[in-house]
């Protein structure tokens, strides 16, 4: 089974309004809830391609136990710890007549220090049986910044290959303990080397301690830097719609491929024609089925001169 780590999950909701304007009421016309937070995004799109998927983290309040609710109804497996505090929300408004989303996140409940032994010991016995582990997402308040870095190192100790998909601290101290894969977007890979050139900066993270890295590109696409060489992937021409969720789509891509041990082509093939696929989708977040599987025949991935 393939693990997901979602320590700051959301109860997302979907408002779709015909045009959004500021200082305006404005009449919803469609809500969609969902069990959400980047790893369960990834859960979700993982067990649509047909993995056995398990999703852990943390969940509590009357939030959390609606987000439990919602994903019983999915194929994901629910191996979330309970909080105190209430799971967070976090609110997409959809501009139907624009298409552009203005996205609302809560900071998430605090987390205890006993509820984080209770969730690392939990963790660590998921470990065994898991094909790989994604650690995704941003941190609730009372989590310390290092808390990658240690699962990381809890999931290299079980030989389990781990990705890391986060910003910030957190994902500077967690690639330091040398992850199988992380994968940050442009602004998060800047953040990280100083660097703007995403040649320079794929290579940087890389040096940082990564066995791999994947930056995503945004329509452009995605370069990797791998033991095997860096990799270009890029989608047909560019896509437009909703990009809620393609980052994590992409991860679940990656996830796909390193379960299968697919070659690196083939990897950001799945990952970038999920992520189109996810943006073409008419639900934020869901990916159009129909689309990935015509993508997949139609992104070009080159290797590139180091």
């Amino acid at each position: 089974m393939i693990l997901t780590v979602t320590l700051n999950t959301a109860l997302d909701l979907t408002y779709r309004v015909p045009a959004l304007t500021p200082h305006a009421s404005h009449r919803v016309t469609q809500v969609i809830e969902r069990p959400g937070g980047k790893g369960l995004n990834v859960a979700r799109v993982l067990a649509a391609l047909g993995h056995e998927t398990v999703a852990t983290g943390f969940a509590g309040g009357a939030t959390g136990a609606m987000l439990r609710d919602l994903l019983a109804a999915t194929p994901v497996r629910d191996e979330l710890v309970g909080t105190a505090g209430p799971t967070r929300r976090t609110v997409a408004v959809v501009d139907t007549a624009s298409g552009d989303t203005t996205q609302l996140n809560e900071p998430g409940p605090t987390v205890t220090a006993d509820e984080w032994a209770v969730f690392r010991a939990r963790f660590a016995e998921l470990l065994d049986g898991a094909r790989a582990v994604a650690l995704c997402g941003s941190l609730p308040p009372g989590i310390h910044v290092g808390a990658y870095a240690e699962l990381v190192r809890l999931a290299r100790a079980a030989s389990v290959p781990v990705l890391l998909d986060t910003s910030g601290e957190p994902l500077r101290r967690g690639i330091a303990a040398r992850p199988d894969l992380v994968k940050p977007n442009a602004d998060e890979l800047a953040q990280l080397t100083g660097s703007r050139d995403p040649h320079r900066a794929t290579r940087d993270a890389r040096r940082r301690g990564a066995h791999a890295v994947v930056s995503s590109l945004g329509p452009e696409g995605m370069l990797a830097a791998t033991p095997e060489g860096l990799w270009r992937a890029a989608p047909p021409a560019a896509v437009k719609g909703n990009p809620t969720g393609a980052g994590d789509s992409a991860v679940a891509g990656l996830l796909s491929g390193l379960v299968d041990d697919a070659p690196w082509p083939d990897r950001l093939t799945r990952a970038v024609a999920l992520s189109a696929a996810t943006v073409l989708s008419p639900v934020a977040g869901e990916f159009d089925a129909a689309a990935y599987e015509e993508l997949l025949t139609r992104v070009k991935v080159t290797q590139e001169t180091p």
